[in-house]
């Protein structure tokens, strides 16, 4: 084998070696990439900085100010003004208690029944999959509003066929889903099933990915299926139910469109349908009142990542990743 010259490290006149470094990004190629880079983050980083990071400073400015939609006062800066009187505002707390009462109703059947149908569709005795996986995907495509006039029909208390049903099965009295403050939450659950098929797909995917010589090797250790469930397939979902947990977390506290469309966003009825994202899109938009909705919209804000790192710092003791040593 031929020997590989090694070329003499000159040194410089100061008399102490020094080794080039090479030049990054100073080469006619890398300043090309580095162009085509930005250009292609181009389209992302110009609506993070139009409709994210620009309306969060401007509601934070807005949050110290009397500034209104109408301004007919001079606008002023006034501090914590807008803050004393939102922790005065019995109908803030309100609202806050009315969507984590929602969320302790709903959260759970938003992460569990997902779970459930994407257990069943995983199972390798059931044929078609595939056609069974699409008829649960297509509600989520349609558009949101179209299903919930669809569901506003299908719950009313004369003529909806819900009702209708369960006339036919011999319930004389059925509920008035959507004017009863006693089954208000369970109606907007059934509503909320409706869209559950991007849940049941992130579900199955993580399913797909526990390899298969786990179950094997429960299986000759006498587990059945109830043991597979909990020693295999819970702790290494877990992850996943993480990921839904805590998107839930978030859709569930900026909880809106549903009651805006359903009840014409009056809280009807007795107040049960009066959460804070909607008492803050009333603030702004009704009421015109922008420092004020600026201050709520930043409690919400506050109130979203305190949960989220509470349910992070849980995750510890109940999350658990294959790669963990």
């Amino acid at each position: 084998m031929a020997a590989v010259p090694i070329q003499p490290l000159i040194p410089p006149r100061s008399g102490r070696f020094r080794l080039r470094r090479p030049s990054l990004g100073k080469s006619a190629l890398s300043r090309n990439e580095a162009r085509w880079g930005l250009i292609f983050l181009a389209p992302w980083l110009i609506g993070f900085l139009a409709f994210t990071l620009f309306p969060m400073i401007a509601s934070l400015v807005f949050s110290v100010t009397n500034i209104t939609l109408a301004q007919d006062t001079p606008l002023r800066f006034v501090g914590l003004e807008n803050v004393q009187r939102m922790l005065a505002d019995p109908q803030t707390w309100q609202s806050l208690g009315v969507t984590f009462r929602f969320a302790a109703f709903n959260l759970p059947i938003a992460i569990v029944i997902p779970f459930v149908v994407a257990l069943v569709l995983n199972s390798r005795y059931l044929r078609g999959v595939g056609i069974f996986r699409t008829l649960f995907f297509m509600p989520y495509v349609i558009p949101f509003v179209s299903g919930l006039l669809a569901w506003q029909g299908m719950l009313n208390l004369e003529t909806g066929w819900v009702n209708g049903f369960l006339r036919f099965t011999g319930v004389e009295n059925p509920p008035n889903w959507l004017n009863d403050s006693t089954f208000i939450y369970p109606a907007l659950v059934f509503i909320g099933i409706w869209g559950i098929g991007a849940g049941i797909i992130v579900n199955l995917a993580g399913l797909r990915g526990i390899p298969t010589e786990l179950y094997d090797a429960a299986k000759i250790d006498g587990a059945g299926w109830w043991g597979s469930l909990r020693n295999v397939t819970l702790p290494l979902m877990s992850p996943v139910i993480f990921y839904t947990l805590v998107l839930g977390i978030v859709e569930v506290l900026q909880y809106f469109l549903v009651p805006l469309v359903i009840n014409n966003g009056t809280g009807e009825p007795g107040g049960t349908t009066l959460f804070f994202n909607l008492r803050l899109y009333k603030t702004f938009f009704t009421y015109q009142d922008m420092a004020y909705g600026a201050t709520l919209a930043w409690l919400l804000f506050a109130v979203t990542l305190v949960t989220a790192l509470l349910v992070f710092r849980t995750s510890r003791r109940w999350v658990y990743y294959a790669g963990e040593c």
